[in-house]
């Protein structure tokens, strides 16, 4: 094959572009292994099947090029990402997918060799297909697993992910900082421990309390507009019809088809409403969850985190004390900022290296505001 003039910048940007495509065609092969709806199933096959397209061109590129076509293996992130399918289903991954998907439409639109074989246009519409999929579970249209429509599938689990993850980080740091700003004041390993477990106990209350709150509250706005909803079907059924018609017709339905799925679901009482509040007003009584759940798994990501700086004052006071807090710490912000990646992409090291920093950043000034008051009041 000849050789073209490729840059040794090109070569470079191929291989990424590879390892890009190795890792998204992984993916939906994962997610379509994992996928029990059949109609999804093909959904996420044909979304490989284009990843493996795309994997080609790069590798036909890097061969015209004269350089060597590495054998990528999907990266550790699609491989865990694979596994929570695989364990809890897709509705576990989907918001991640979703966003890996909108930050991958521009990612071509620089790349003559990428705009000449449509690729861009093809992440653009891959991102709008998943898009649709994540947030209403089906497909468009030929696509679309009527048991999804009416609302026999829910999912919403990747934010609760996100939440616990982001529970634990704040648990962790707040904590931390609270323990080392009265280990700078050097009152005691006793008092040390008390503010740490205080701190602990008032964060972890404090957040189950806002997330019980938070939750109630989404419940009760759905209740209210499903009464409307409600009230509105009994007076004015065939207009309510005729609007859901249109609302399957948008994605992508023939009106044939629109209809009839209209029909089919006012003529359920028990899915009717929902699917009415869920379609028209973008809710769902799914989406707001148990509020009770939703307190409890707060109060223990929180503590999970905030119990990492007081352990080590259980035992050892002084410096000792202050040393295996710092460290024990360190571990758990270093694994929040690599489990963190899940969601922004980035690499490991790099995010469990930046939430380690900005972790102990926080602990150093706390300490230092601990030790000018402890010093300034003689303690």
């Amino acid at each position: 094959m000849t050789e073209t003039t490729a840059t040794r910048a090109d070569i470079k940007r191929y291989r990424s572009n590879l390892r890009d495509e190795v890792d998204g065609t992984a993916l939906y092969e994962f997610l379509a292994a994992a996928e029990k709806d059949p109609h999804l199933q093909e959904v996420y096959r044909r979304l490989a099947a284009s990843e493996v397209r795309h994997m080609d061109l790069w590798k036909t590129k890097l061969r015209e090029a004269g350089a060597e076509v590495p054998e990528f293996r999907p990266s550790l992130r699609v491989r865990f990402l694979g596994s929570l399918a695989r364990r809890f289903g897709t509705a576990m991954v989907a918001p991640i997918v979703r966003g890996m998907e909108a930050n991958a439409t521009t990612m071509y639109d620089d790349q003559p060799e990428a705009i000449e074989h449509n690729l861009p246009a093809d992440e653009r519409s891959h991102a709008r297909l998943f898009g649709e999929i994540s947030r209403s579970g089906k497909g468009r249209a030929g696509t679309v697993d009527i048991a999804r429509v009416e609302g026999r599938h829910r999912g919403g689990t990747g934010n609760a992910l996100r939440a616990a993850v982001l529970g634990a980080n704040d648990g962790l740091v707040s904590n931390l900082s609270l323990v080392m700003g009265v280990a700078g004041a050097d009152p005691g390993r006793d008092v040390v421990l008390l503010g740490g477990i205080a701190g602990l106990l008032a964060g972890s209350l404090s957040m189950a309390l806002g997330e019980w709150v938070s939750v109630r509250s989404s419940a009760e706005a759905f209740e209210r507009q499903l009464a409307i909803e409600r009230e509105e079907l009994a007076a004015m059924p065939e207009e309510e019809e005729a609007e859901l018609t249109l609302i399957y017709q948008a994605k992508g339905l023939s009106r044939e088809e629109a209809e009839a799925t209209a029909r089919r679901i006012l003529g359920n009482p028990e899915t009717a409403l929902e699917t009415l509040a869920r379609e028209e007003l973008g809710m769902s009584s799914g989406e707001a969850g148990n509020a009770w759940v939703a307190a409890v798994t707060s109060f223990l990501m929180f503590s999970v985190g905030a119990v990492l700086p007081v352990i080590p004052w259980l035992f050892v006071g002084g410096v000792t004390g202050i040393t295996l807090s710092a460290v024990a710490s360190a571990f758990g912000l270093f694994g929040v900022g690599a489990a963190i990646t899940l969601f922004t992409g980035r690499g490991v090291f790099f995010s469990g290296l930046r939430m380690l920093t900005f972790g102990l950043a926080a602990a150093a000034i706390t300490f230092g505001i601990g030790r000018l008051i402890g010093v300034s009041t003689g303690l």
